[in-house]
């Protein structure tokens, strides 16, 4: 269990299935972040790649679901594509409860993600993906301490347009004590990849 100051992330469990697949199926949700077309997620298929998640290699595949006091489910989070060379590894993070959009969540679970990779993982450097047109999400993940390292410029198509795919990373030698979260501060609150946050490219 990780502890932050408004969200715990605890093992994705199997009664968050449900909840996390209507997060899945939010057609403007997958819209505002991802670099794939909105698809329909069957229960059955949802279920099917949580026990194929259980087989893997814990090192491999970091899954965590996103709690709030009195352990409501809001989102997952997720650290994977881990290079033990480089010491580097992708982060991806959906706040799929609108009641806790912009409020602050999303950074929180975002900044507490990055430092257990630093500290207790080893990780040097962090990464993810978002959308260009996602402006919100990318000032969340500059306060989270991530800076734009690289843009493909009109890469995805999304809801009838060409968009970019922004590339944001981490570095543990820039990393600083988290601020104080300012009111109305724009929040993470979208998947950072264009996948559904489980299949490795």
């Amino acid at each position: 269990m990780l502890k932050g100051e408004k969200v715990i992330l605890r093992p994705m469990r199997r009664e968050y299935l449900e909840k996390y697949g209507e997060y899945l199926n939010d057609v403007e949700l997958q819209l505002l972040a991802s670099e794939d077309p909105p698809m329909p997620m069957e229960p059955e298929r949802l279920e099917a790649r949580f026990e194929e998640h259980l087989k893997r290699p814990r090192a491999e595949f970091l899954w965590f679901a996103i709690e709030v006091q009195g352990g409501k489910f809001i989102g997952q989070c997720i650290l994977h594509r881990f290079d033990q060379a480089a010491r580097t590894c992708e982060l991806g993070i959906t706040i799929g409860d609108r009641d806790y959009h912009s409020r602050g969540y999303g950074r929180d679970a975002v900044r507490l993600l990055v430092k257990y990779a630093f500290r207790l993982l080893n990780m040097r450097k962090v990464w993810l993906t978002t959308n260009g047109s996602n402006l919100r999400g990318q000032q969340a993940f500059a306060a989270a301490g991530f800076v734009e390292e690289a843009r493909l410029r009109d890469h995805i198509w999304l809801d009838g347009r060409y968009d970019d795919l922004v590339y944001m990373s981490a570095f543990r030698e820039d990393a600083a004590p988290m601020a104080p979260e300012e009111p109305g501060a724009p929040e993470a609150e979208a998947p950072s990849s264009g996948e559904d946050a489980w299949e490795e490219r």
